[in-house]
């Protein structure tokens, strides 16, 4: 049965063409951003991910309208919807590590998701509300990405492993160095790694610090690792 031009359940060739190729778009910008800070959902995986929630929200809406008029067939085209935001939740995951010490992935899993959502909207026809959400999400990555590095990101706990030759000195002469520098020693140990054979002595000081804004990592491990009698030094 053919449905009338006018009726909910109709959409043109044209308009699925054109939906489609907004989802590509709209996946593609923001899959730009994140291929160019090199994370691993980057342009392909985007455009898929919005162009799959693109044909699936059509097919949920469009796709069964040949059974609209039959008595015994409900028709909820936002069940299959529903569906899309719980699986892409699976991909999500993929993304996301935990190395043992910090988690990363959070943002691109989170970015997969909205652009899922965004994919749905285009679908449905909420081209502007897509449009506008494509904007804000990159408006959050990239520039709240800055404003991070620049005033959040040296705020966050870091780990110092300095292997020296003795302790006490070491010890005192880095701490007059971190806060001179106004660095703040969350947790601090030290382990003794001494090579009884060969009579060496090896100690492993490992400080929790925290950064204030600014404050260069490589420039701070290269002061250190020129003090008298540190062995090597690495952050975390």
């Amino acid at each position: 049965m053919e449905l009338a031009a006018d009726s909910p359940w109709y959409i043109s060739e044209y308009e699925i063409l054109v939906r489609l190729l907004v989802a590509v778009l709209l996946g593609g910008l923001i899959g730009l951003e994140r291929e160019q800070s090199n994370h691993a959902a980057g342009l392909r995986t985007n455009i898929l991910v919005c162009l799959g929630s693109c044909l699936l929200m059509l097919l949920s809406i469009y796709g069964f309208s040949e059974f609209v008029n039959e008595g015994n067939v409900r028709m909820d085209p936002a069940r299959l919807a529903a569906q899309v935001i719980t699986g892409i939740g699976f991909l999500g995951a993929g993304v996301i590590l935990f190395t043992g010490k910090t988690i990363t992935g959070l943002t691109t899993a989170a970015t997969l998701w909205v652009v899922s959502a965004i994919g749905l909207a285009v679908g449905a026809g909420f081209v502007y509300a897509s449009v506008f959400s494509t904007v804000m999400v990159l408006i959050i990555l990239w520039a709240l990405n800055k404003l991070e590095k620049r005033f959040l990101r040296g705020k966050k706990e870091h780990l110092l492993v300095i292997r020296a030759a003795e302790q006490g000195a070491i010890v005192e002469t880095v701490s007059k160095l971190l806060t001179s520098r106004d660095i703040v020693v969350r947790k601090a140990s030290v382990v003794d790694h001494a090579d009884k054979e060969m009579l060496m002595p090896d100690y492993m000081i490992r400080l929790k610090i925290t950064l204030p804004g600014g404050t260069s990592h490589w420039q701070l491990v290269d002061e250190i690792k020129r003090l008298e009698g540190v062995r090597a030094v690495s952050m975390e």
